[in-house]
């Protein structure tokens, strides 16, 4: 067994980096989507029953616990399944937790009324279908008040960072930012609500000033499933081997993924 990675492209990679890098002697299992990539334009439903399958997908490659390495998926399908119900034994876990928690400077389990907080305006930069899902703003206000929250849906920039195409990538990024600032002239934290935004990360910073704080979920993450799986340790079974699984062409996959990690990474047929 091992911990189980899903997204429904490459972005989870950057997660999944982190997460080797911080938990060397935890094998994973990563779960691409690739077939019905991306999520981000797709209803919430559809993304929700996408979500299910590969979970289960993992559940029955022996990963108990699956994290959710995909801000679209967590958005519109994590509440969904655990309100659903989960098989005993089993956890899936998000990507919005560690985000949270470092803005708010407070632990999830801090069940304590909302307060005020330092950061007072955020800029939020995600996909279409997390920005219509309102799940950061939902989950911020259970924890802070008074916090503005001005989100951005950053169009293209997922579809063109999966063709390698990181000139039009950072086009889209500077063109995005611009929009988002004609709205928020002035945030003091900017959170990029996806996966595949890290590869972006210098881009957004330059675009934003350095006077914004830039949050981005890989060492987030990394840091908080380190965390659990401490409270946790039953969660990561066996194995010692990680693997990396597609729904698409294993071949045209592994090679997007080499590139986009900027080393070897071979996927199989899921």
């Amino acid at each position: 067994m091992a911990v189980g990675i899903f997204d429904s492209g490459l972005g989870g990679l950057t997660v999944l980096d982190a997460l080797q890098a911080r938990l060397p002697d935890v094998a994973f299992v990563y779960l691409g989507d690739n077939a019905h990539a991306p999520y981000g334009v797709r209803d919430a439903d559809d993304v929700h029953a996408l979500t299910r399958a590969s979970v289960e997908r993992l559940w029955n490659e022996g990963c108990d616990l699956v994290v959710l390495a995909c801000n679209t998926a967590s958005a519109a399908a994590l509440r969904r399944m655990q309100e659903a119900g989960v098989p005993q034994g089993k956890r899936v876990l998000g990507v919005f937790v560690p985000l949270i928690e470092a803005l708010t400077e407070r632990q999830w389990g801090d069940n304590s009324p909302p307060r005020e907080v330092a950061v007072r305006h955020v800029a939020l930069f995600a996909t279409p279908a997390t920005v219509r899902s309102r799940a950061f703003q939902r989950e911020l206000a259970f924890r802070a008040i008074g916090v503005d929250v001005e989100a951005q849906a950053c169009g293209g920039v997922v579809d063109a960072i999966e063709e390698g195409d990181l000139i039009l990538a950072e086009a889209l990024v500077r063109s995005h930012v611009d929009a988002l600032k004609r709205k928020m002239p002035q945030p003091q934290a900017a959170i990029l609500g996806c996966t595949h935004y890290p590869l972006m990360e210098q881009v957004f910073q330059e675009a934003l000033g350095e006077g914004v704080s830039v949050y981005s979920q890989a060492s987030l993450v990394a840091e908080s499933l380190a965390d659990y799986l401490t409270r946790h340790p039953g969660m990561t079974g066996e194995g010692s081997k990680s693997r990396y699984l597609t729904t698409g062409d294993p071949r045209r996959v592994s090679d997007r993924a080499t590139q986009f990690m900027r080393r070897p990474i071979t996927f199989q047929a899921a």
